[in-house]
């Protein structure tokens, strides 16, 4: 007997490749989920700071996660309409001829390029301008310290490599075929600007690393453009149609924003969770100190993506969490939403792993300051989100010293979870907070550039307008932005203050 599917298409299928697994979702052409399924991969860590995946593992997953959300969504895979996948970046992958790994993905958070990215930023070239205005520093995360790496260190293998590329990359070759790179990858971590020639080609000749721009794909596709159809064996791996199309993905927190319809100049997506992203979008180019960016045509033809970040902050929230020993957060919020606003007088620097910026720290620390007796678990909480709503707030400040004033910022991932967290970002910055129906921002905008590429919708940002729903807003209260004001500025002299003390101990070797 056939199967009897529940649903009418078309249908979009949106592909979330993360660090510790990859997520397939399909939607409706109104942005309605269906069904989720994730496949976890292994990372390994052959050294301190290293970070390896298996492609093939990658690929593996794909298959089982798209197989398993087509068969929860009780849909006919026939009535896909297409596809796109987003990925981690940096993550660098070394190919072969036959487009085979040559060694383990240096993913995203591997940091053995860092003495790299000193070579990187001493070429002074013009391209660096996107690190805080060529200040730097340039991030071991990135393209060109991971591809010098494996130059400097395994030349014989830089040497066979007929691809470097991004794991966005590697997928759509073995989905499609077609050796390509997504401009939006490219432009926010390879030093790549497509205004000024595209490739940066003098920094490399500085580096002596000429070579790599033929091994780079040299084809550059914009978001939501069609990379191919399914092969044949790509096909049968997904369980999906030949010739399917595959529209073109990018980095997954830059694909969050088309998931929370940030399309358009003056909007900021604040991504929360272990670490906070902001990420705007500008009709201006601008390159200041403190801000990462811009990146032009990163997401949408025309525009400029400005970069913020906070390292460690629903992390440091966790770790408070795990030291007093309950299971989850419900009685530490109702008690820290009984208390003032600046926790009687208990700052927090939130940099327990080092900033990112405005400062680009690696050795800022954990700060909390004007502890007494009567401070109790509920203010070291409340600080603590305080302390994390004042970070944030200092990277707005800074994006609107250089001229971006976002008027609108949507805002997703665990902080959405907390109504006082809400509530404190909300205050603390003076601007309403858009929440969004779908959390799992990336697949949806994975969906919205299926749409687009599919020609459902005539382009990114109606797709956006018409699968992005609002589900609330949060209004700031303008009497407690106020009171903030003077913890806010000592939370800023406190980063001026310890630091010089960290550096001290940093002499010394702790």
């Amino acid at each position: 007997m056939s199967q009897e599917f529940k649903k009418d298409g078309p249908f979009l299928l949106g592909v979330d490749a993360g660090t510790e697994s990859l997520r397939a979702g399909i939607f409706d052409v109104q942005g309605n989920p269906l069904a989720f399924s994730a496949t976890n991969y292994a990372t390994s860590f052959p050294q301190p700071g290293w970070a390896e995946q298996d492609p093939h593992d990658w690929w593996n997953a794909l298959g089982l996660s798209v197989r398993s959300a087509v068969l929860k969504a009780a849909i006919d895979p026939e009535a896909i309409a297409s596809m796109a996948v987003d990925t981690t970046c940096c993550s660098v992958v070394a190919l072969d001829d036959n487009a085979e790994p040559l060694r383990p993905c240096l993913i995203w958070m591997d940091l053995r390029s860092a003495p790299q990215t000193n070579k990187v930023l001493s070429t002074g070239d013009s391209a660096l301008r996107v690190n805080s205005n060529g200040q730097g520093p340039v991030s071991a995360e990135w393209m060109i310290p991971k591809a010098l790496w494996i130059h400097d260190n395994e030349p014989e293998l830089f040497e066979r490599a007929a691809t470097i590329c991004e794991f966005q990359d590697y997928i759509n070759l073995r989905l499609t075929g077609r050796r390509s790179a997504s401009i939006n990858n490219i432009s926010v971590r390879w030093h790549y600007d497509r205004s000024r020639g595209g490739i940066p080609g003098t920094m490399l000749e500085k580096l002596g690393l000429s070579a790599l721009e033929e091994k780079w794909p040299a084809e550059v596709l914009n978001l939501g453009e069609l990379v191919g159809g399914l092969t044949t064996k790509a096909a049968d791996h997904l369980g999906l149609r030949k010739d399917l199309p595959v529209v073109q993905g990018g980095a997954d927190a830059f694909i969050g924003m088309i998931g929370l319809g940030v399309v358009r100049p003056g909007s900021l997506a604040f991504i929360t969770g272990s670490s906070h992203l902001h990420l705007g979008l500008s009709e201006e180019a601008f390159h200041g100190t403190g801000v990462w960016g811009t990146y032009f045509d990163a997401l949408l033809p025309g525009m400029h993506v400005v970069e913020g970040g906070q390292t460690s902050t629903g992390s440091v929230v966790n770790w408070l969490k795990n030291l007093y020993g309950v299971e989850d957060y419900k009685a530490l919020n109702l008690e820290a939403e009984k208390l003032p606003a600046g926790s009687e007088g208990l700052i927090v620097q939130e940099h327990f792993q080092g900033n990112r910026t405005p400062y680009t720290d690696p050795i800022s620390r954990g700060v909390f300051h004007g502890l007494t007796l009567k401070h109790q678990r509920a203010h070291l909480f409340r600080a603590v989100i305080e302390g994390v709503s004042f970070g944030s707030e200092l990277i707005l400040e800074t994006m609107r010293n250089n001229g971006f004033k976002p008027d609108r910022i949507v805002i997703a991932g665990g902080a959405t979870r907390s109504s006082l967290w809400l509530q404190i970002h909300a205050d603390v910055s003076n601007l309403p907070l858009t929440l969004t129906k779908v959390s799992d921002a990336p697949a949806l905008g994975c969906a919205i550039l299926a749409a687009a590429g599919a020609g459902i919708y005539p382009d990114i940002q109606t797709a956006a307008d018409k699968m992005v729903q609002v589900s609330g807003v949060i209004e700031p209260n303008s009497e407690k932005h106020k009171e903030y004001q003077l913890f806010y500025e000592n939370y800023k002299q406190t980063y001026q203050t310890v630091s010089i003390l960290r550096k001290n101990l940093e002499k010394q070797g702790n």
